[in-house]
């Protein structure tokens, strides 16, 4: 497994790839297990690509991700975050809208506990899932991360 840092208007996040695919984005502050990671070769070819599309979706030119991924999670898990894969740029859904998606509307709060623990934050935009009212609730990288998110989406989004 490999490791980069890229400084982004959000702070220093941390990815983690192996040699097919990129598996966790850390946010500043929340822990990682680096422990078997290596610094990844300045010329890492998936994590070179993956810092380019983070800062392309910065800097407001990036709309959707051209990366392979490979989240390692439950069953659930790994639906929800497919399913907030399909979240529109610049748009949002409640937990409980994704929770019907995947024929359940009784799991908002499940799928609020997959979207805490989604280890590819921005990629797989959790970001754009809000309580039912339209609360901004818990996000790993913190609400004032969250908004930031959402305003970058609302005035890139064209429309």
């Amino acid at each position: 497994m490999y490791c980069a840092s890229l400084d982004t208007p959000v702070g220093m996040l941390q990815m983690f790839a192996d040699h097919q695919s990129l598996y966790r984005i850390v946010f500043p502050g929340c822990v990682a297990d680096m422990s078997r990671a290596d610094s990844a070769p300045k010329d890492h070819p998936l994590l070179n690509r993956a810092a380019r599309q983070l800062m392309e979706y910065f800097n407001g030119s990036r709309h959707l991700f051209d990366l392979p991924l490979a989240p390692r999670g439950t069953p659930f898990q790994l639906a929800v975050w497919e399913e907030m894969q399909q979240i529109p740029y610049g748009k949002i859904r409640s937990y409980g809208e994704i929770a019907s998606s995947l024929g359940n509307p009784n799991k908002a709060r499940a799928v609020g506990g997959a979207a805490n623990i989604n280890p590819l934050p921005i990629v797989t935009p959790c970001h754009r899932v809000m309580g039912a009212s339209g609360s901004l609730t818990g996000f790993a990288g913190g609400i004032e991360t969250k908004q930031f998110l959402l305003n970058l989406e609302k005035e890139n989004a064209g429309g």
